[in-house]
């Protein structure tokens, strides 16, 4: 591929999610980091240095540099439909993290904005990308195993005792699991089972008053049909669910051990919320403690935790190698094929939008979708009971 067929691509953020995806951009010859915006000095002058790009202190003049054909926002989520507005007043191709805003209204204003000025929008990164949950959706879509029936999803982690700023820990501001973890949850259920939530019965756990926001849920996902799923999150670090992955965890690497006792250590000693923010700024992209990514390949997918799905004729397991099939008469194992670069199937995703013109899976209305359920799960756990669904869209086949 010629080098000028590369999108250009300007990021909006320099924090965790940006370093999550950067070795992504680095050895994805389908990108090219041109420019980035971010309030902070030390951020901006890191990019110029590694990627020789302009770096601007916010959105609306990275907007304006003619190199950028693609803006990832970044930013925080309270800040999401605001920059996406103005990335596609421009023109720019967007793709935005998870979960795309942390209200139907503000979903609603970026789906507006990407229709009135008809570009391309794409949500991710999220799990649902996973290599072995985009097979599994392709054989359940298939229907060589018949009707799919159930899912269940596991997933106990360290979230909430990582280094958090504090509008982390406030749910107003889009803190807490189920706007960061929930929506990865709820996007691998609605892909494998159709997308078409109607009801949303759940659950949350806020049970440390030092970290005053959502650390837990159990739901129950009803879909048109008769399906439906369950999602269990932890992240109050006591017990891995990484042991059900074989011991590889979140990022597709094998662990030296399971448990989250050194997460709650490490809290210990900071100190203060001030200080746990500040060691996390300087441990982020451009701070004083800030590690780049390994680049090195690892053989395993990344997960989102234990997923088994199961139609009229098979139980199938997700694994971060393939798919464990348990069927009528026999269990077989398929593998689930692996890019050498990580989270590859994101740019598949946009390259397709932009240089093929097919539609995308994860956008804007499928975002949409998926944010409402997870403010549904927060509007039942407060007392609303079963919670109907309005905006949800099929799975695209």
């Amino acid at each position: 591929m010629a080098n000028e067929e590369a999108i250009g691509l300007g990021v909006v953020g320099l924090g965790r999610a940006f370093t999550l995806m950067l070795p992504t951009f680095m050895a994805d010859e389908r990108v090219r980091l041109v420019a980035a915006a971010d309030p902070r000095p030390g951020a901006r002058g890191r990019f110029e240095q590694d990627f020789g790009g302009a770096a601007y202190p916010d959105i609306g003049q990275l907007c304006r540099d003619p190199r950028v054909e693609a803006v990832y926002i970044a930013s925080p989520h309270q800040f999401h439909a605001e920059h996406a507005e103005i990335a596609a007043a421009a023109g720019k191709a967007i793709l935005v993290e998870k979960p795309m805003a942390i209200n139907l209204d503000d979903c609603t204003r970026i789906v507006d904005a990407v229709r009135r000025h008809g570009t391309v929008l794409v949500v991710g990164h999220s799990h649902s990308f996973d290599g072995p949950v985009l097979h599994a959706a392709r054989l359940l879509q298939s229907g060589r195993y018949g009707r799919v029936c159930m899912l269940n999803a596991f997933n106990y982690t360290d979230f909430l005792y990582r280094p958090r700023r504090p509008e982390e820990l406030d749910t107003a501001q889009g803190g807490g699991v189920v706007f960061s973890q929930a929506a990865h949850q709820v996007d691998i259920a609605r892909l494998l089972m159709g997308g078409m939530v109607d009801s949303v019965t759940a659950r949350t756990g806020r049970w440390d008053a030092g970290r005053p926001t959502e650390g837990a849920y159990g739901a129950l996902l009803g879909f048109q049909g008769g399906a439906f799923a369950t999602l269990t999150y932890s992240g109050y670090a006591h017990y891995d669910s990484d042991e059900l992955m074989d011991g590889i965890g979140e990022m597709g690497i094998r662990k030296a051990r399971c448990g989250h006792d050194l997460a709650r250590q490490r809290l210990a000693g900071y100190g203060s919320p001030a200080e746990e923010a500040r060691l996390k700024q300087e441990s982020g992209y451009g701070g004083e403690r800030y590690q780049a990514p390994s680049s090195q390949e690892t053989r395993f997918h990344q997960h989102f935790g234990h997923v088994l799905v199961s139609a009229e004729g098979a139980d199938i397991k997700l694994t971060p190698q393939g798919l464990m099939i348990y069927g009528d008469r026999e269990i077989t194992f398929e593998p689930t094929p692996k890019s050498a670069v990580p989270r590859s199937e994101v740019v598949d995703e946009i390259w397709a939008a932009l240089r093929q013109g097919q539609p995308p899976v994860h956008d804007a209305l499928w975002a949409r979708a998926t944010t409402e359920v997870c403010l549904a799960i927060l509007q039942s756990a407060a007392g609303a009971g079963g919670v109907s669904m309005r905006f949800q869209v099929p799975a695209v086949k």
